[in-house]
């Protein structure tokens, strides 16, 4: 495997393995994400992507029967570690997940102020946090009008964006994307890449995405997964983007992002 070496790790994995049981799914992970910088992680369903990226911000540990060994370090410091509030490591370490998930019975400005109020935070201004986060997510122009009206009033795309606007809402420094487009039309999809690309100025951003062109659009590095013959899954390849689609080291690479499997 090549590894991606980056002096500035705002992110990154050690040693990351993964059970469900006694089933071993994820083996060896060692990915660094650099601040400010967008990471797609590829490869074909199955093989622990999505999995991977739940023990970023400890949602994997919220599934009965899941296990876990090695550490993930935040600036320095494990967010496994002993006296670790989860909840803590889950302001810092947004989630957006492939099926966008408003509150259904919340309007949409509601929906913003949700996490908020879950966490007993409180802000000067709602109503300019509420203006700010829509803005980021690029959604603010379609809703301002409506920010009274359910959220679930939004289509599927406008409904994704609200969501990365919630979560924007709490100010982490990394957000984490399981195919936050799978289900969206073309327009939608043009629309949160661009919200990818201005909101990674300011946060670090590790998106999983089954659209070789899309992590070629959105990403500077690039992970590649792979589980072969019942083994778990594990790094292939590493490295930026560019290189890995283009000049990639290790066959099963040049196969994937060539098509010709998965």
């Amino acid at each position: 495997m090549t590894q991606l070496i980056t002096p500035q790790a705002h992110l990154r994995s050690e040693d990351i393995n993964v059970w469900f049981g006694e089933r071993h799914v994820l083996s060896d992970v060692n990915l660094t994400f650099p601040e400010n910088q967008v990471t797609a992680l590829i490869g074909p369903s199955g093989c622990g992507k999505s999995t991977f990226l739940r023990t970023l911000n400890r949602m994997h540990e919220l599934i009965p029967g899941a296990g876990l060994a090695g550490a993930v370090l935040l600036d320095g410091e494990d967010i496994y570690g002993d006296g670790v509030n989860p909840v803590d490591v889950r302001i810092k370490i947004g989630m957006v997940f492939q099926k966008p998930n408003p509150f259904p019975t919340m309007s949409i400005k509601e929906n913003i102020l949700s996490g908020l109020k879950l966490s007993g935070r409180k802000v000067p201004n709602a109503d300019e946090l509420v203006e700010t986060s829509l803005r980021r997510a690029s959604i603010w122009n379609e809703v301002k009008d409506r920010l009274n009206e359910p959220a679930i009033s939004l289509s599927g795309g406008q409904q994704q964006r609200l969501c990365i606007a919630r979560s924007l809402a709490m100010e982490p420094q990394v957000l984490l994307m399981d195919e936050p487009c799978s289900a969206l039309d073309p327009g939608s999809t043009r629309r949160i890449e661009e919200t990818i690309e201005e909101i990674s100025e300011s946060m670090t951003i590790v998106i999983v995405t089954h659209n070789m062109q899309q992590a070629q659009r959105v990403s500077q590095q690039t992970a590649f997964f792979l589980a072969e013959d019942g083994n778990p899954g594990t790094v292939v390849e590493f490295g930026a983007t560019e290189d890995v689609f283009n000049r990639p080291v290790d066959p099963r690479t040049n196969d994937y992002v060539n098509g010709h499997f998965g």
